[in-house]
């Protein structure tokens, strides 16, 4: 099989979709790799590691792409990109088509793509397994973000995470106790903060509850979530609908109510957002205030620690890609209910509606006024 991995193009994203380890599995096994020239710069690779591996070495993304029948990467490919694909290709990326415009639908249609969407692609027992490693870095990552945040040079209220003694820590609010909002707080009570964790799912706040002392849960329901949101000096939104549009649980005026330069980390932004007022941002200008309030909406948070969430992402991505290279497509799909249900289009059809936004819905729509369906 000819396999296409071409740089990131989306900003300040340094990861990349297959590391020289698994390309020289791949190489071994008769497989001809293609990688666009500085794709692993950011994750620690150079072309040379690729090479050494067995890989050729293009000097395009289009030529990674035009060689390829499984083209194997990152975040959902851009309006360049998608110009690019070969009709029939299998493409493997974090789609995020519930977020996405209606024209990466049309495209993959059209073409008779084989749009495998890691972000949905899901075991028997419910697990994400190729989202779960990014969703554990934004965890870990949204308690040195919020700290950056909270500092009087950034804007934020003056206030140390932990505090200190004869000083009190700071207050934290998480929307969610799946993997997103449980590395969180993990994190956050870990620097000495107060947390709060917001679910509906009783197993996994007995789960959180026992991470910490100062974990503290709570129901999720918009009286609570407009609770919290009021004292919260950190709300962090850790929210997955899988392959779904994230309900919108913060509404404007939830925010309005918020103490003044508070922080707003929607980590579920990637999907739309789970707080009526955030818009996506990027790590270059990653903050935006509204309604007196810092918001942090970057979708690709795990981006910047392009090593760590590229080596991650290939250990859990691997034994899809494996199967994919051996048996193609089709008898995968067939093979591996997992991989199955990360297929958003195949053969020209709509192969999981779950993952795509619905042509009459707008964003701040929501399914689930009351509270969380679901988790990251």
């Amino acid at each position: 099989m000819n396999i296409g991995t071409p740089r990131e193009r989306r900003p300040d994203d340094n990861r990349v979709g297959l590391t020289p380890a698994w390309i020289q599995l791949l190489t071994a096994d008769g497989h001809h790799c293609y990688v666009e020239r500085g794709a692993g710069l950011g994750a620690g690779f150079e072309d040379e590691d690729f090479a050494r591996a067995g890989a050729h070495i293009v000097y395009s993304g289009e030529e990674a792409y035009g060689r390829a029948d499984l083209v194997v990467k990152v975040a959902r490919p851009t309006s360049e990109e998608l110009a690019w694909l070969r009709r029939g290709q299998a493409v493997m990326a974090f789609w995020h088509l519930a977020s996405a415009s209606p024209d990466n639908l049309e495209t993959l249609l059209r073409e008779h793509i084989t749009a495998i969407a890691l972000e949905t692609i899901q075991a028997d027992d419910g697990s994400l397994p190729a989202l779960t490693p990014m969703s554990q870095i934004a965890g870990r990552m949204s308690a040195s973000v919020a700290a950056g945040l909270l500092r009087n040079d950034r804007g934020g209220k003056g206030i140390l995470l932990g505090g200190v003694p004869g000083v009190p820590p700071a207050e934290v609010a998480i929307l969610g106790a799946g993997v997103v909002g449980t590395y969180a707080a993990r994190a956050f009570a870990g620097l000495g903060a107060k947390v709060y964790v917001l679910d509906r799912d009783m197993t996994r706040l007995e789960r959180v509850a026992n991470l910490d002392e100062r974990v503290i849960t709570m129901t999720s329901n918009a009286l609570n979530i407009g609770k919290v949101a009021r004292f919260a000096d950190v709300l962090i939104g850790a929210v997955l609908v899988a392959g779904q549009r994230t309900p919108v649980l913060v509404t404007r005026d939830m925010v309005r109510q918020m103490r003044p330069r508070s922080v707003i980390l929607d980590v579920a932004i990637d999907q739309g957002g789970c707080v009526e007022t955030s818009r996506p941002t990027t790590h270059r200008t990653p903050t935006f205030l509204e309604e007196g309030v810092i918001h942090y909406c970057v979708p690709n948070m795990s981006g910047v620690l392009g090593r760590t969430a590229t080596h991650a992402l290939n250990n859990a991505t691997w034994p899809f890609i494996h199967l994919l290279s051996h048996v193609g497509a089709d008898a995968a799909i067939a093979q591996n209910t997992a991989l199955a249900r990360g297929v958003a289009t195949h053969a020209g059809k709509i192969a999981d509606l779950r993952g795509l936004a619905r042509p009459d819905s707008r964003p701040g729509d929501s399914q689930d006024p009351e509270g969380l369906k679901a988790a990251r």
